[in-house]
């Protein structure tokens, strides 16, 4: 083989994996399709689950120079009333916030610190439309849309909730659905405002708005295919909805001044039933698809490129079949992956729609809201489930020396 692995898919999975393999000493090849990473990321919340493991490579204190915002603590507005609902700052991590991080910053980082080790190659620019298969049915490569074929002693698919890799590989697919789209936009924000991450509610409408030092990211929560309709009633309507939806940001929402600066998420829930076949692994979203429902995502993701280091990268670096290992993988993450799923799940069934469908003004929060916000206390539980979530995983894959300086 050319190379250990290939890696397709220059995201946070793919770019922790392609860290943590060549770390070990292995030969990894990253490809990415596109020439950069400054692309309109959605996904900038770095949660303090990941940043413990940045802590545990020691790089912590390098990745928090990166211009970031921090995000503590986090409140949603309803019926007139400001109800406080999350705390992570008594995580035990060295760093008990979500860090706002633009995420091409963060996988810049993560190529930079990946080149110190001398079996890592990063391929701008180089998409994998199919698979390799040797004699026997396995995986064993990629092929490239320029027409390369890149041989690997296994295959790691990180190429996203449009994976075409599983579709190639025929992996089964479980559609578990999503009742909402998200619009995303930002807007500066005026002087004297600002605090931590906070969701604004009113009857059919709800809101997330992200502090990002300057400005503020909001999430603009529709009905599953209602981005259209939105659309068509015009930028004006639309900034009256959120005038009326935040009236202290009234000037900010004039600053719409046209839909292309109004993103639509198109949201999706699933996940693979089976992450592999021989030569081949998925991970991250390409594994399963999270709800934007507590940005946990790239989290989840990175945690999948951990996992699969720490149970492979070893004993490829002496040289066994990783095949028979690769059902270790997935059974170690499935459990966490459908425990979220499920909170999601019931959070976007129970909460988010029922919210979006209500015609009558909302004259009370709901009864668990006001507990959370009456007793500081219980808004650990959430901080934790958001901030670590289930199977946390620690760095156990070896480490190769590096390049010298």
């Amino acid at each position: 083989m050319d190379r250990d692995i290939v890696v397709v898919g220059g995201g946070p999975a793919g770019m922790m994996a392609g860290l943590l393999f060549a770390r070990a000493g292995l030969k990894v090849a990253v490809l990415e399709k596109h020439a950069d990473f400054l692309r309109d990321f959605r996904g900038d919340t770095v949660h303090p689950s990941t940043l413990e493991l940045f802590h545990q490579l020691g790089m912590l204190d390098e990745l928090l120079q990166l211009p970031h915002s921090r995000l503590e603590q986090a409140s949603i507005d309803i019926a007139g009333r400001r109800m406080k609902a999350v705390d992570f700052r008594h995580l035990p991590v060295a760093a008990p916030y979500i860090a706002m991080m633009p995420q091409w910053d963060l996988l810049d980082f993560i190529a930079r610190k990946a080149r110190h080790y001398r079996g890592f190659d990063l391929r701008m620019e180089t998409e994998a439309v199919d698979l390799l298969y040797d004699k026997t049915d396995r995986v064993c490569g990629v092929k490239t849309r320029d027409g390369q074929s890149l041989n690997a002693g296994l295959v790691i698919a990180a190429d996203g909730r449009r994976s075409v890799l599983r579709g190639k590989a025929e992996l089964p697919l479980r559609n578990i659905g999503a009742p909402m789209d998200v619009l995303w936009f930002r807007i500066n924000k005026p002087e004297g405002q600002g605090g931590d991450v906070f969701g604004t509610v009113q009857a059919g409408r709800f809101m997330v708005l992200i502090d990002r030092n300057d400005y503020y990211q909001c999430a603009y929560i529709v009905n599953k295919g209602q981005a259209d309709q939105v659309k068509a009633a015009g930028l004006d309507a639309f900034r009256a909805g959120l005038r009326s939806l935040v009236p202290d940001l009234t000037a900010a929402f004039n600053q719409i001044i046209s839909w292309d600066q109004v993103k639509m998420l198109e949201v999706a829930l699933d996940r693979l039933e089976r992450w592999h076949r021989p030569g081949l692994l998925a991970i991250g979203d390409a594994a399963h698809a999270m709800s934007p429902i507590g940005g946990v995502g790239i989290n989840m993701a990175v945690q999948d490129a951990v996992s699969a280091a720490n149970i492979l990268a070893g004993p490829m670096a002496a040289g066994e079949d990783p095949d028979p290992l690769l059902e270790q993988v997935c059974a170690r993450r499935i459990k966490p992956v459908r425990r979220m799923q499920t909170l999601q799940k019931l959070a976007q069934d129970r909460v988010i729609a029922p919210l979006l469908r209500r015609a009558k003004p909302i004259e009370r929060p709901l009864f668990a809201l006001r507990l959370l916000n009456r007793v500081p206390l219980l808004r650990r539980i959430p901080g934790r489930v958001i901030g670590l979530g289930f199977g946390r995983e620690d760095i156990q894959s070896p480490e190769a020396p590096t390049i010298p300086e």
